[in-house]
């Protein structure tokens, strides 16, 4: 059955009528899931297995049948496992429709039909009894019900339930117990992701709002890849504390808990920061080990573990708080049953907040839910800002009439300082107008910026007064964007209030480059490699699965991730493949662009990373991709304030840095839907040598 679903274009602004099957969101699932990743993370696996047969040996060793829970089984890989090692049979939950009939599937391919039934509910709907799902109660548990954070997912009242109704009293676990461990930072970069900061342009203060500076911030976890974040960009005010444990083998509660560390601080700084993660024990004794810790924390920083579906997390103190070196400091965890978040305090402090209600800390100033933690980075960067005021310095005059049309932008106050005669901004939301209108406040500008919440398709002749806009500018930033080139919404804008424009108008940026790098990735290719066998078992059927999705959405489409946490190579220098000018009108025939890029340096090329350049004026331009030219050997530095796109080839191509090897390109700017129609193909180089 088809149905018709209004869409807002990310890059046009208008509404899409998509037809849609009633599988569309079935195959979104699969096609974005992380179940490839899962699959080929070789230290998991092997932890999980090693568990797993040690706890049916300690059932066997008691002379009882090994019955096993498998809660969230995903594939039934941790199923296929436990009846491998012994167990005498296994119930495997899974929610999700699809994936338990993969599951069925799986498990019927590697001979396992007879010993694993899959129960296709929510473990807190599985029945026990003669008519029940399960016949009796498991000695057994195992899940994998963990996110980053560890109890995201609903671990916890999953784990209550399952005590309570599921399994026996003493039953083993896999895993056996989880630590959280955190550590206590100052950090200029990390602190950057958490609020607006003061700045300074042409000799004037910048300041938030200061209902910002007090807000707790965003609820949701910050979680990346920490690894990448390197020890030079944080000062440690304390060592890595274990703040909260859990034993999976003993009744668990989800009830809210305060749980303190009471430390003397490592060093004087700002605690701003916690950078936090989590091991599991996979037995009782400790002795197979899980870990989720950052790379700078272990023995051999360049061999550990990689892994996309856990990362790190990142949780931004309420306020910053100074300490002195040897002064006692508390440091609070709490935790409801999906998240958890911290605080601080000197000890000296009576009394604290040990008694009062534990509540999750939501923001109250708003600003949190228009910007995103990269977006507050992106505001607070010195350098872009310097780059921006430096090019309306160009542009601004005393008779301007500046229009910016960005969302929660700051260059309305950069145009206001540097002089312009009148400042207009656009704002899509009521959320985001209140938020510009504080921050507006804050410094005195109330009544002087214009705050319009409109779309530009919406905007009426008297918005602007009956006034032609001189100079309009933009970042361009929208938070509905996905992808580098839903930014051209600008241009779009631009092309929609061409009769609110003066003839000889300014635009800012002038222009957009569409550019594209063949990459080598260390690990980020794992999450679309095919999945083939998994610890000696047959799990092809989730690449049938994933490539069924592929090809329901029509086409290969780029995907969204932030190349800074993925350590990459360049094989060939970045080009500019494609040009959009915003001096002129959305062209209404499509844009294209076709060639080749020689491959210079040796390496598997497994896709090509794009991205965007904006070009404010003729010799001043920022991007949202490489912070400057790869190394000799390819090496990358990544924007962190947007997200690259990866187009990922089916297989890798092997280069032999020789010129012998390409990538060819097909790209087609479809002006209707601006979407951009994408092929790249590797092979051999097409280019002939003259002798």
């Amino acid at each position: 059955m088809k149905t018709f679903c209004g869409r807002a274009n990310p890059t046009t602004g208008a509404l899409d009528w998509v037809e849609e099957s009633e599988e569309y969101d079935y195959h979104q699932e699969i096609a974005r899931s992380s179940y490839a990743d899962m699959l080929h993370d070789k230290d998991r696996n092997e932890k999980y297995f090693l568990g797993i047969r040690a706890a049916v040996r300690r059932v066997k060793s008691r002379g009882q049948q090994a019955v096993v829970l498998d809660i969230g089984t995903g594939t039934g890989l941790l199923s296929m496992m436990a009846v491998s090692a012994g167990a005498d049979y296994c119930y495997a939950v899974e929610v999700f429709k699809p994936m338990a009939d993969a599951a069925v599937r799986i498990v019927e391919k590697n001979g396992f039909r007879d010993k694993i039934k899959i129960i296709n509910k929510h473990s807190t709907e599985v029945t026990v009894g003669p008519e029940g799902d399960m016949q009796s109660r498991a000695n057994i548990l195992v899940t994998e019900l963990f996110d980053t954070e560890l109890i995201g997912e609903g671990a916890l009242p999953s784990y209550e339930h399952a005590h309570k109704n599921l399994v026996q009293t003493g039953c083993e676990a896999v895993p056996h117990r989880a630590t959280v461990y955190a550590q206590l930072v100052e950090s200029e970069r990390l602190w950057s992701w958490a609020r607006l900061l003061p700045l300074r342009v042409g000799g004037r203060k910048v300041v938030p709002n200061p209902e910002e500076t007090s807000c707790a911030g965003a609820p949701t976890v910050c979680d990346i890849q920490l690894s990448q974040v390197p020890p030079t960009h944080f000062h440690p005010l304390s060592q890595v504390l274990p703040m909260y444990r859990v034993d999976f083998s003993r009744p668990v509660s989800s009830s809210p808990e305060r749980l303190t560390a009471r430390f003397p601080a490592l060093a004087s700084g700002s605690a701003q920061v916690v950078l936090s993660w989590w091991d599991m024990d996979m037995d009782p004794d400790g002795t197979i080990i899980c870990s989720m810790a950052p790379s700078w924390t272990l023995p051999d920083p360049e061999n550990f573990p990689w892994r996309d579906h856990w990362m790190q997390c990142v949780y931004f103190l309420p306020v910053e708080m100074y300490v002195n070196e040897g002064e006692m400091v508390r440091l609070t965890l709490c935790h409801d049953d999906y998240s958890l978040w911290y605080n601080i305090q000197p000890d000296s402090q009576e009394g604290g907040d040990s008694e009062s209600p534990i509540s999750r800390p939501l923001c109250t100033c708003q600003a949190h839910m228009v910007w995103t933690r990269p977006r507050f980075g992106e505001l607070n960067d010195p350098k872009r800002t310097d780059r921006y005021v430096e090019a309306l310095k160009t542009i601004v005059r005393p008779d301007s009439v500046c229009l910016s049309v960005s969302d929660g932008s700051l260059l309305p106050i950069f145009a206001h300082i540097l002089g312009a005669h009148k400042v207009y901004t656009l704002e899509n939301s009521r959320m985001s107008k209140k938020v510009m209108e504080r921050v507006f406040a804050a410094n005195d500008l109330t009544g002087t910026i214009q705050v319009l919440e409109s779309h530009p398709q919406q905007l009426t002749s008297n918005s602007l007064g009956d006034e032609q806009v001189s100079v309009l500018i933009g970042e361009p930033y929208f938070t509905t964007s996905l992808l580098p080139w839903h930014s051209l919404y600008f241009w779009y804008s631009r092309t929609v209030l061409s009769g609110r424009l003066c003839d000889d108008v300014t635009i800012l940026p002038q222009s957009a480059s569409l550019c594209m790098a063949p990459m080598e990735f260390k690990d980020l290719w794992r999450i679309r490699a095919p999945c083939g066998s998994c610890e000696g078992f047959d799990v092809s059927v989730m690449d049938e699965m994933i490539q069924s999705s592929l090809d329901f959405r029509e086409s290969r489409e780029a995907e969204p991730h932030p190349l800074w946490e993925y350590p990459c190579r360049a094989l060939a220098e970045p080009r500019e493949v494609m040009t959009f000018d915003f001096r002129q009108r959305v062209p209404e025939e499509v844009l294209k662009s076709v060639g080749s890029v020689t491959l210079s340096r040796k390496g598997r090329c497994h896709g090509v990373a794009l991205w965007m350049d904006y070009h404010l004026t003729d010799d001043i331009s920022v991007s949202t991709g490489l912070t400057q030219p790869p190394n000799q050997q390819g090496a990358c530095e990544w924007s962190p304030h947007r997200k690259q796109a990866v187009y990922f080839f089916s297989s890798p191509w092997e280069s032999a840095g020789d010129d012998a090897s390409s990538v060819t390109y097909s790209l087609a700017f479809q002006p209707a839907t601006g979407d951009i129609i994408m092929e790249f193909i590797p092979g051999p180089s097409r280019h002939t040598t003259s002798a």
